[in-house]
């Protein structure tokens, strides 16, 4: 970006302690595009949820500056921010019906009544609720209640909306239909988003970018592309999607190509050298499951390696295999189900292999 314009939401050096002692985020700097669906991933406790109830006005940076839209925001009080928010318990007010809910937030910004009345619609609409403005939330379902917190969010047309676990409540369908439904309005509205889950699978659909928090710290900020083909350190490829991991030691370093010595007997392989120092430097390798291929053709693999079939587990389009390899048990290949498909045995020996590319030299 060629300037600070370009930013909607720009955290800088900004630290957070309760105690005074210990640090829940760490020196933490992120700019947002406006735009932009922006998710903080993570475990609990650590940090993403703290930092965004600091730009929601909730909680009060211990150091650094939190800029809103060109200026600071940090002793500005939560209702002078312009920020739409949706919390995992929906927040919705019982006593009111579901137009009443969406007209609240307008009415306190004192807009006339026919205004209000034709935002109300519009947002129903949009949720495709416009038939239940009159009910009750305790009249809805857990999906509609939480398309009345989104739309309640939305309908004052804010700068920024915020989305605290908002699907944490809801069944497995459900929360993915909610996923595709919150992707969708932020593509149509173009309004700036920020999620926080603990859910790679919810951030991995959604977003344009993705911050991995861990200890306080965001470990890796990238797009889902990015953070799943090329995390850059153990931690974010052991949390982003499925990832197995071989440790051995760097016997040699060639420009970004490293060559390593696999524990437990299994043999010397190349990888990419993403995150090690030097040669004779432990490393653990990282290799997503479907990048491996079972008894691959003579020449095909620059990486081979023997396995035996410890489990078979049949998921329809493919069978997840989980084999022994270089005293890993709980090495992870999906064997597409086509129909030329190698049959395998529990117990069986067979040949692993990947490419080089796939492979990613990582820190211990």
């Amino acid at each position: 970006m060629d300037s600070n314009s370009d930013f909607l939401v720009q955290f800088k050096n900004v630290q957070k302690s309760y105690d005074g002692v210990h640090l829940v985020v760490k020196d933490f700097n992120v700019d947002m595009v406006r735009g932009e669906f922006l998710t903080m991933l993570g475990p609990s406790g650590s940090g993403k949820t703290t930092c965004l109830m600091m730009l929601a006005g909730f909680e009060t940076a211990t150091s650094g500056d939190i800029i809103l839209d060109g200026q600071s925001i940090n002793n500005v009080a939560p209702h002078k921010r312009d920020i739409g928010m949706v919390f995992q318990n929906y927040a919705l007010f019982p006593h009111m019906s579901v137009a009443e809910n969406l007209a609240f937030p307008l009415q306190v910004r004192k807009m006339g009544k026919s205004e209000i009345t034709d935002k109300v619609n519009h947002a129903l609409k949009m949720v495709r609720l416009d038939h239940f403005a009159n009910r009750r939330p305790a009249q809805l379902s857990g999906g509609q209640q939480q398309r009345v917190a989104v739309a309640r969010a939305l309908v004052f047309e804010p700068k920024l909306v915020l989305m605290d676990e908002p699907l944490g409540a809801l069944d497995k369908n459900l929360r993915e239909e909610m996923q595709y439904e919150i992707k969708h309005i932020h593509e149509d509205l173009g309004v700036t988003m920020l999620y926080v889950t603990h859910d790679q699978v919810e951030a991995l659909t959604m977003s344009d970018r993705i911050a991995v928090f861990d200890d306080g710290i965001v470990q890796q900020l990238a797009t889902p592309h990015v953070l799943y083909d090329q995390p850059c350190n153990a931690f974010v490829a052991n949390f982003i999607g499925e990832n197995n991991r071989l440790m051995g030691k760097v016997t040699a370093i060639n420009g970004d190509i490293c060559t390593v010595e696999l524990k437990g007997g299994g043999g010397v392989v190349q990888a990419k050298k993403i995150n090690v120092g030097a040669v004779g430097d432990d490393t653990t390798l990282s290799l997503r499951p479907e990048r491996v291929t079972v008894n691959p053709a003579a020449g095909t693999c620059a990486n081979n390696c023997n396995a035996t079939v410890e489990e078979l587990i049949y998921h329809g389009d493919h069978t997840r295999t989980r084999v022994s390899v270089s005293g890993n048990t709980d090495f992870i290949i999906k064997v597409p189900n086509t129909h030329n498909q190698q049959h395998m045995k529990r117990g069986e020996s067979i040949s692993i292999g990947w490419d080089t590319d796939d492979c990613r030299a990582l820190d211990a």
